[in-house]
């Protein structure tokens, strides 16, 4: 008897039917609904089409690059994105993560295993409840958690669901350190067992958007070996 799908849909993007068909059916197994495809078109045809909760990328595809796919998922999409790869260096995890990936598994791999990691990945990326907060201020930088809105001198930044939700926990702490286990905490999930150089590469993309220099940061500091100081309310960015 098949297990009803209603734990979310999981985009498979796979060219080796040795590992995309049993993994499919572990999948369904646990509650999922999988949607698989042998190719970079169908990954992205499919992607529009279906809106599944969690895209599984390999980058080894015969049509294409998966960091092309990735990158072009990243364009208007905040799906969860894990890669797949035979390569498990550390460059092309962080490679990886700086294209928008939420996790990186390296085959071969235990279904039940990536499964434990959809999950968590899925739990991390579900919407929070909204808080009541009040707007909040620094410098030039403004923040509206209720209408999800930042600006910068008056110019909407146009930021993701993570670097919002990253830019509002550094605010509201505007002024003290923030350790890198409270940020993992706050904005991916209270259980994160991956590395936390996810973290690290948020960090960046905000310091970009924000225009703070790395020797000369305006807004984001960092605490060597402990975390981030994002700049005092009554501090003037430069």
């Amino acid at each position: 008897m098949s297990v009803p799908a209603s734990n979310g849909r999981i985009l498979v993007v796979e060219d080796e039917e040795s590992i995309s068909q049993p993994f499919a059916e572990a999948l369904r197994r646990a509650g999922f609904e999988p949607l698989v495809t042998a190719s970079a078109a169908g990954a992205l045809e499919l992607a529009a089409s279906e809106q599944p909760d969690l895209v599984m990328l390999d980058l080894a595809l015969p049509d294409g690059d998966g960091r092309d796919v990735c990158r072009e998922l990243r364009r208007d999409s905040d799906v969860p994105i894990m890669m797949l790869t035979a390569r498990g260096t550390e460059l092309d995890k962080i490679v990886g993560l700086e294209l928008g990936a939420d996790d990186y598994v390296v085959k071969p791999f235990s279904a039940a295993e990536v499964i434990s990691r959809i999950r968590a990945v899925l739990r991390r990326s579900a919407p929070r409840p909204p808080r009541e907060e009040q707007p909040l201020q620094v410098g030039d930088l403004d923040l509206d958690p209720a209408a999800r809105i930042a600006t910068l001198a008056g110019e909407q930044l146009d930021l993701s669901r993570k670097e919002f939700d990253l830019l509002a926990a550094l605010m509201r702490n505007a002024g003290r350190v923030v350790k890198r286990e409270e940020l993992m905490s706050e904005v991916w999930d209270s259980n994160w067992f991956g590395s936390t150089k996810t973290l690290d590469v948020h960090i960046g993309w905000l310091r970009r958007k924000l225009g703070d220099e790395a020797t000369r940061p305006g807004y984001i500091e960092t605490v060597r070996g402990v975390g981030f100081r994002f700049a005092a309310p009554e501090a003037e960015a430069p």
